[in-house]
């Protein structure tokens, strides 16, 4: 198991003899000229690998970005399924492809091994088939090298095994709340507008939820001192979504009825929409 890039270079060293010629890594790009790639360091703004167990990573990476641009907009949109938790390395696995580890000593990508693909995969693609995604060709399984082969394996054999881990951190906004009749008219009276829209998209900025509204799609129950005019330009964000979970956010096909603190049954003052 690999527990940092320590034993990654003890590995290194150890197979290096083993290695073929140096050749171009870029899935889809079999034919493409190798490139010498070159050590960056993790930025903090790449969330989907914050707290990973290396500090540098390629570029190009193992998907082909050549930029760390690149890298930061194309890995915002696998978060929310790290976020699902549907493996316990699927961080692992997603990040040994946007930031694969970088030992100064190896010029050789160090690939996920095809076990750690299989079993993220076996976990994490009926959650992407449920929200209308398939298993990208990208990941194909088969393009990885087998275990007794230098890769990223699996954290832990003891991997079939059904995971133990602590219930997630609920988001505070999104926390179910038994509320009366009286307590949701409570709300209602204190606030100068409610609502109840649909999510539109949502993306991932630093740490915080950023959600756009659909503002065609919408049943208004209250509106004083916010205008439509208003809604059309306003954005809501949940803080810290990164460090909990909010299974309301899952399908933004659906409409939502949250409370004021996320207002997608948008309920609160003007200040509240940005």
């Amino acid at each position: 198991m690999l527990q940092g890039p320590g034993s990654l270079l003890l590995i290194v060293l150890a197979s290096h003899c083993c290695l073929g010629s140096a050749r171009g890594l870029f899935f889809g790009q079999s034919d493409f000229p190798y490139k010498r790639s070159n050590c960056k360091p993790i930025p903090a703004n790449l969330q989907l690998c914050h707290g990973i167990e290396y500090q540098n990573m390629r570029l190009p990476n193992l998907l082909g970005h050549e930029t760390m641009k690149e890298v930061l907009e194309q890995a915002g949109a696998w978060i929310p399924l790290v976020m699902k938790q549907c493996h316990p390395d699927t961080k692992k696995f997603l990040c040994s492809l946007f930031a694969p580890v970088c030992l100064d000593d190896l010029d050789e990508t160090i690939q996920p091994c095809h076990s750690l693909c299989v079993q993220v995969k076996d976990r994490c693609a009926p959650v992407m088939s449920a929200f209308g995604f398939p298993w990208p060709d990208m990941l194909d399984c088969d393009r990885f090298p087998q275990d007794n082969d230098l890769c990223i394996p699996l954290a832990s054999s003891d991997h079939l095994l059904p995971a133990t881990e602590e219930a997630p951190k609920v988001c505070e906004a999104c926390k179910t709340k038994n509320e009366d009749d009286n307590d949701i008219m409570e709300t209602l009276c204190k606030n100068d507008f409610a609502l109840k829209i649909k999510v539109k998209e949502i993306t991932y900025i630093n740490r915080d939820t950023k959600i756009i509204l659909e503002t065609k799609s919408k049943t208004i129950y209250k509106l004083n001192g916010v205008s439509e005019k208003d809604l059309k330009k306003s954005v809501l964000w949940l803080k810290d979504s990164l460090q909990c979970t909010c299974e309301e956010m899952n399908d933004i096909n659906l409409h939502f009825s949250v409370w004021p603190e996320l207002s997608l049954f948008c309920c609160g003052s003007k200040t509240r929409l940005r």
